[in-house]
């Protein structure tokens, strides 16, 4: 079975690949996450998942490379306004009040490469929050620090609480890495979880 590289460094997203029983490395791919302007959520997306399974399988081109990227957006005046990491408590106190009785769709995307052989797939997740007082929104920030997740909150923790609804194709995509859609990239190539 050749190598399979996760051209990542986060714990999110190995937590999840480590779920399929599969032996897997992790590197860094060294992409700058960079915004172009006027490009959209899922486009952005689906770009540097890309661009991290090439820089990863440029390096080692014998592997099974797994790239990913997710965005997070909602809908503004002029278009949709993405959400990032928040990196600080004031940052996602901010994010959460925007979210606030709002739908929120996250597009994570992936991409699964083989010498060359390429998978690409964009997944979206639409995410209802409930109405948030600014107590509840300072309690869950000190129960579950979220501040390395994009939105501020995690969903397989005490996020859940902030939701009326999730509407997804595939669960693990909210956390960063749909797995169902990569256990048939997987599959294609010859390699079974």
């Amino acid at each position: 079975m050749p190598v399979i590289l996760l051209a990542s460094t986060s714990p999110h997203r190995q937590a999840l690949l480590a779920r399929l029983g599969l032996p897997f490395d992790c590197l860094a791919p060294g992409v700058p996450e960079n915004v172009l302007p006027g490009e959209l959520p899922g486009v952005r997306a689906a770009r540097l998942a890309l661009a991290k399974a090439r820089a990863v399988a440029t390096a080692h081109p014998a592997a099974i490379v797994i790239g990913s990227d997710q965005v997070a957006s909602l809908d503004g005046p002029t278009g949709p306004v993405l959400l990032h990491k928040p990196g600080d408590r004031s940052t996602c106190h901010q994010q959460l009040r925007a979210m606030s009785g709002r739908s929120v769709r996250f597009e994570t995307a992936a991409a699964v490469m083989h010498g060359t052989t390429l998978f690409t797939h964009t997944d979206l997740t639409q995410v209802r929050f409930r109405h948030l007082e600014d107590a509840a929104i300072e309690s869950y920030m000190d129960r579950e620090p979220s501040f390395d997740c994009a939105g501020g909150f995690k969903c397989e923790g005490l996020g859940v609480t902030l939701f009326e609804s999730i509407e997804s194709r595939d669960p693990t995509a909210l956390v960063g890495l749909p797995l169902i859609w990569v256990c048939g990239a997987l599959r294609q190539l010859g390699v079974s979880p």
